[in-house]
Parts: structure tokens; C-alpha cells; sequence
């Protein structure tokens, strides 16, 4: 049966940056096996798989390892592929997802991702970190470990072990720390856990969940800019709206075509 099928890369302007990620146009939702074997055949950090409701549009997410429950990059990549390559014309889309709903807007900017705010909690650093990083300033916890440091040279500047961040009981890990360009607020970078399939993804749109509340309060603003410090790289505006997080990005289709199988 052919699929529609697009690959978006997000949080960029340009094809060699961003967040590549397959979309999947779907008239039915088959076997979840079948969704976990495409996103595991094209290895991106994610595989976003979109089918028309109702309501909008239901969207379901796929590491090449796992189903998640929330995916910035790839509801990103999906509003872009309905609506500059799928005849959307409306400058809004709903989709339903296992987080709830998510409204994407089309802006001047790019695009505007309604998302949940997913500031964490207070905890201990993972075990599997203890003696690998240095200590960080603060460790928070939602679906992943956040961990906080001074200096953005060191989070640039990591040589990953991956099998390490694998050893970590959580969605992944991010490490953060504040921009020394005045005209960033803040870098990132995300390492996958035990079952993602991701060794480092390029840009994270659901850890600027955590990452957004966390520099709203300590900085003291609710609009940051934002840059995930990856070898592709990629740009975020975030707005602390309280329970929901705006990020704004833009989008570019590198591929599209059709899946036959």
C-alpha cells in the first residue's frame, strides 16, 4: 500500500541543519508493529504518523526503538508537510496525540507548537551519570533528566558516550547551561535513553518543555531564545505561557514521495 511520506527537517531554515523527521500521511492506522518497523527502516530520532479526524488530525510518534508520548520536531514537521505540502489551507491544525491536543500555527516566524509545560521536579543525578559528568548545578525530572550546568563550553564541548546515557532509567537526558552570545538565552543537547533507538538527537522540541519553564524562572523572562548545541544545530523562540509552552520554528521538505510496501 503507498504512504504518502515526507521528510521535514525542523527548527531550521536550511536542509543541512534542524531535526530531520519522517511524516507518514495515513487513510487507516495499521498494526503498531508495521508504524515501529517503518520508523526502525528510516532511522530518524523520529517517525511522526498522522491520520484525518474529525477533531483534526491524530498523530502518533515512533523512535526507531519505541513509541513516545510527546515529539516537538516531528508535530512540527507534520504541520509543515499538511500545510505547505498537503493542501491544508487553514492556518491552524489540531492534532491529537498521547499528550492531548496540540495546535499548530502558522506565523511569520514559521510555525507556533502549542505544547505542555513539563517543568519536573527537584531529584538526585541519575546513578548512571555519577563520575562521568561533572556535578551539576541542579537535576530536574519529568520523562527525562535535566541537569544544569554554568558553563556552556562544557555542555558544548562533551564527547558522548552513548552506552552511558543508556544506562539511564528515563526517556533521556538533557544538559543545559546559559549562552554566552547575548543574543541567546540559553543552549541545550539531548541524549536518548535505554530504549529510544537515539544516540544524540539534533533538536529536541519536548525537552524545551522542561528547558522553557526552567530558564523562564531563573532568568526572569518568559520569551528565550533558544539553541540546541548538536553538530546539525537548531534554533528555538520559547514563550512561557504558565501549563502550556510556545515554540516557534521554521521548517524546509527535504524529500518527498510515497512508501510502498
Amino acid at each position: 500500500m503507498p504512504i504518502p511520506f515526507f521528510q521535514i527537517n525542523a527548527f531550521t531554515e536550511h536542509f543541512r541543519s534542524g531535526n530531520p523527521a519522517g511524516v507518514c500521511l495515513l487513510e487507516d492506522w495499521p498494526a503498531d508493529t508495521l508504524l515501529q518497523a517503518i520508523a526502525a527502516e528510516n532511522g530518524y530520532s523520529e517517525t511522526a504518523f498522522a491520520m484525518k479526524h474529525a477533531d483534526g488530525w491524530q498523530l502518533r510518534w515512533f523512535t526507531p526503538g519505541t513509541e513516545v508520548d510527546l515529539c516537538g520536531h516531528a508535530t512540527l514537521a507534520t504541520a509543515h508537510a499538511l500545510m505547505a505540502e498537503h493542501g491544508h489551507a487553514d492556518g491552524t491544525v489540531r492534532f491529537l496525540t498521547r499528550s492531548g491536543p496540540i495546535d499548530v500555527t502558522r506565523s511569520d516566524d514559521g510555525y507556533v507548537l502549542d505544547m505542555p509545560s513539563l517543568p519536573g521536579t527537584v531529584t538526585d543525578c541519575p546513578p548512571a551519570l555519577h563520575g562521568y559528568l561533572r556535578k551539576p548545578l541542579t537535576v530536574r525530572k519529568a520523562d527525562k533528566y535535566l541537569l544544569v550546568y554554568d558553563d556552556e563550553a562544557y555542555v558544548r564541548g562533551l564527547q558522548p558516550d552513548f552506552d552511558v546515557f543508556k544506562g539511564v532509567d528515563a526517556v533521556g537526558v538533557i544538559l543545559t547551561a546559559p549562552a554566552a552570545d547575548p543574543a541567546t538565552d540559553f543552549v541545550s543537547r539531548f541524549f536518548g535513553g535505554p530504549e529510544t533507538g537515539v544516540d544524540e538527537d539534533p533538536v529536541t522540541g519536548s525537552a524545551h518543555c522542561m528547558l522553557t519553564p526552567y530558564w523562564s524562572r531563573v532568568l526572569g523572562k518568559t520569551e528565550l531564545l533558544a539553541e540546541q548545541a548538536s553538530a546539525r544545530g537548531g534554533r528555538l523562540l520559547c514563550r512561557d505561557r504558565g501549563e502550556r509552552v510556545l515554540l516557534t520554528g521554521r521548517a524546509v521538505t527535504y524529500l518527498a514521495g510515497e512508501l510502498r510496501l
